[in-house]
């Protein structure tokens, strides 16, 4: 386990006789003494016997300090009005009416989870349904672009569209709390089954693109859970099972800050309502019940004046969530809340104060979306059971059908095109192969994997649940909770097949064969194959041989054969890549209802691609050493799993770049049809901006208020040296002194026209040049030379410079 950084807070315990100077000493020596406390009791069991299996939970006690009591919201910001209203609402409240918005209720509906209304207040109650890419288990909806491929598209401005006409759909569903968007998973294990869902492993990317979709989703009054709060960094072992503990991740001070809360930062700087808990332990301490990650990092430091929420079923204990700033718990209130809270409250185990904030929190958000007023009823059109008479509620909306289709277009990343294989031109005849090019053969309520994003799974598939491929079908999303609803499904081979018609090409078809026959009259031969992960379990590889095998069979028979995969996480390719017969590489990801039409718009060219990858491709999966697979219950461990992330913040490029390890293809890279230059690289400090080591304005939500003042200016030239129109993805990253060699602080995406050039202006913040100060709990801005570096990927930096703080 990694215990070389201690955990500090300067959270005060409740000392409230002494002055705030001693209280904070208090603080520190008090968390310091309690971890050295649970190291010398992990020490003793292991040194008396360092084979034995550990059987005690104590062993690990300290290990998270201990952050108490939960702070009261206090309305920050624009939030002062709503918590005016909410605590009025409170204070008319009966102790069993405050319990029951904690805890969720069965109900005759798809909705997610259910709080239900007090109807003498005229509290409407709340639906919070999944997820973060869509309204799932219901009819009439959309299926939108993936998180994944949100990131591919490296494009904040479509983020938003994207989210407000999600939230469009949800708000006609009458759902109050869209459960996303996801930031945890960040993406530290490369075969996590549910990476698909967040945007990149990137804390950067993810963060600037998660802070949009908040914003996007929110404008129109429905709230967002952002989740899964933290350190979710795999399926295996998430949950308690018989004996066996959740896998705790064990990380640092330095690392939680500068990886895993930051996307968290930028959703609470956006106005979050809601954060969600997540499964498994963190340093030892559950997720739902860890003081430190809830009262400490969450509610203090960032300023938080949501409610957090239990992922379902992720709450462990009763009391002790409750003081440990947990607010709302779901599926349902029982076994531990409900009754249990009240009677916590009548006999002092939690004190009232505490379930006021609780109450006041959900209620404030409540009033924050506007939701107390003109909101469509809870859950209306979500009947638990479709097939069963209900009322026709159309979520889905014609002004959306250019951002589905965009989103599904920069959805793609060229990362190969020899000889201009694309854009095709005028093909007479085109073979399409591969079990991802068809759509999937079953599609109506209760059939398999029907609202689980599985319907591309073959029925032996669905018995096993951890196939590598989807090989049933066309994946348009991956699996779990996360998936969303098609309206319909627009295949590579109907779109391909409308194009035929409309250009008067042959098509033949094979979608099945593992070694199909290819006509030698091809003009190209297209291969779409798909990589599926699901929530539940965790990818069993990063390449399959029948997929492999098939792409070389093709290959050795066309001498033009483009492969195109619907990947939900990293897919190796280095089995096939380099055949001279591989003409073209597209990772479409996981596009939502429109991907066969958004690929066929790029592969003759009516779209210029424009995605880049949001992670790294390797060689190999040796690349990735110890982050390639999910960590199991092992030796003394094995009743207790520990996934120590001992590589700190040194991941993805950052870890490639620290170990020299040249990638297939790097993270930021991505085709296009055109061509372009960077130029101009211009770099000033802001004039009159505090550069003094540490922040020291009030806490804000997201943080302290300086964290987020510009200090550096930089901005750069983009040209459009080809012959077509495109867009290019411009990216900024710096050196920060005593730090990685280049980190991801800016990206700005211009769309030009053939010889058109654009100035993109980057703004550096005080955090974006700040590292984690462990000793002084506080982001640290260092004096000294930063490196400044912009280009189109993390390795095509052709503008360098440097700038002084």
């Amino acid at each position: 386990m990694n215990v070389s950084s201690l955990w500090c807070t300067t959270v005060p315990l409740h000392v409230d006789s002494f002055p705030t100077a001693l209280s904070n000493v208090h603080t520190i020596m008090s968390t310091f003494l309690y971890v050295l406390i649970g190291l010398a009791t992990w020490g003793d069991g292991l040194g008396t016997n360092a084979q034995s299996v550990i059987t005690d939970d104590t062993t690990f006690y300290g290990q998270s300090p201990p952050v108490y009591p939960s702070p009261n919201g206090t309305g920050l910001g624009d939030w002062a009005d709503s918590y005016s209203k909410a605590r009025a609402l409170v204070a008319q409240m009966t102790l069993e009416e405050k319990v029951n918005l904690t805890g969720g209720i069965d109900a005759d509906s798809s909705c997610s989870g259910v709080i239900p209304p007090i109807e003498r207040l005229n509290f409407t109650g709340l639906c919070l349904s999944d997820a973060g890419n869509g309204v799932r288990t219901t009819d009439f909806a959309s299926s939108w672009a993936s998180g994944i491929s949100v990131g591919a598209s490296w494009n904040r401005e479509l983020a938003r569209k994207r989210a407000v006409g999600m939230a469009g759909e949800f708000r006609q569903k009458g759902v109050h709390i869209a459960l996303g968007p996801v930031v945890g998973p960040l993406g530290r294990i490369t075969t996590s089954g549910r990476n698909w869902e967040g945007f990149s492993n990137d804390p950067y990317l993810c963060g600037a693109l998660a802070f949009d979709t908040v914003q996007g989703i929110q404008s129109v009054g429905v709230a967002t859970s952002t989740k899964h709060f933290i350190g979710n960094e795999q399926e295996t072992n998430r949950n308690p099972e018989g004996n066996v503990t959740a896998v705790s991740s064990n990380i640092d001070d330095k690392t939680i800050h500068e990886l895993y809360l930051w996307p968290f930062q930028d959703t609470v700087k956006a106005g979050t309502v809601n954060i969600m808990c997540s499964y498994n332990r963190i340093n030892n301490s559950y997720g739902c019940s860890n003081s430190k990650t809830q009262n400490g990092l969450l509610k203090t430091e960032l300023g938080f004046q949501g409610f957090v929420v239990s992922d379902w079923g992720a709450q462990h204990a009763g009391v002790a969530t409750a003081l440990a700033g947990l607010d709302m718990v779901m599926p349902n209130a029982s076994p531990f809340w409900g009754r249990n809270l009240t009677e916590a409250v009548n006999n002092g185990s939690v004190p009232e104060s505490r379930l006021d904030d609780m109450a006041t929190r959900i209620i404030a958000g409540w009033y924050k979306m506007g939701q107390n007023e003109g909101f469509p009823a809870l859950g209306r059109g979500m009947p638990y059971d479709l097939s069963a008479p209900h009322q026709r509620v159309i979520a889905k909306s014609p002004s959306n059908k250019d951002v589905l289709l965009q989103g599904a277009v920069e959805s793609h990343v060229l990362v190969k095109n020899v000889n201009n294989a694309l854009p095709l031109q005028s093909p007479k005849l085109i073979s399409l192969f591969g079990y991802s090019a068809k759509s999937f053969d079953q599609y109506t309520p209760w059939a398999g994997g029907w609202n689980g994003g599985q319907q591309s799974l073959a029925p032996i598939d669905l018995v096993n649940g951890h196939s590598q491929i989807a090989a049933n079908g066309t994946l348009i999303s991956g699996g779990g909770s996360g998936a969303n609803m098609p309206a319909y499904v627009s295949s590579p081979a109907q779109a391909l097949s409308q194009r035929a018609y409309e250009d008067g090409t042959s098509l033949w078809w094979d979608f099945h064969s593992g070694n199909p026959k290819v006509d030698q009259a091809s003009d190209a031969c297209i291969v779409v194959g798909n990589a599926f992960a699901s929530e539940g379990w965790d990818r069993t590889g990063l390449h399959d041989d029948f997929t492999d095998a098939l792409i070389n069979n093709v290959a050795s028979q066309c001498n033009n054969t483009i492969v195109v995969f619907h990947n939900a996480g990293v897919r190796l390719v280095d089995q096939f890549i380099d055949h001279p017969n591989v003409t073209a590489l597209i990772f479409a990801h996981l596009p939502g209802q429109d991907s066969g039409r958004a690929l066929t718009s790029i592969l003759y060219g009516d779209e210029n691609p424009s995605g880049k990858l949001p992670y790294s491709v390797p060689r190999n999966e040796s690349d990735f050493g110890a982050l390639q697979n999910e960590t199991h219950p092992d030796g003394i461990f094995e009743l207790f799993p520990q996934s120590d992330f001992s590589e700190g913040i040194y991941i993805d490029y950052r870890a490639f770049d620290a170990k020299n390890i040249t990638p297939r293809y790097e993270f930021g890279f991505g085709l296009s049809y055109t061509t372009f230059e960077f130029s101009g690289l211009q770099i000033s400090a802001v004039e009159g901006a505090d550069t003094s080591e540490y922040p020291s304005k009030p806490i804000v939500e997201g943080g302290h208020e300086d964290l987020w003042d510009n200090v550096v200016k930089v901005s750069a030239t983009v040209t459009n040296t080809g012959s077509v129109a495109g867009a290019e993805v411009a990216q900024l990253y710096v050196g920060i002194p005593n730090g990685p060699v280049r980190q991801l602080r800016g990206f700005a995406k211009p769309v030009l026209q053939p010889g058109e050039s654009a100035v993109v202006d980057f703004e550096l913040t005080r955090r974006d040049l700040s590292t984690w100060d462990v000793v002084a709990q506080n982001w640290l801005l260092q004096g000294g030379d930063y490196e400044i570096f912009v280009g189109s990927s993390s390795r095509e930096l052709p503008l360098r410079g440097t700038v002084t703080v």
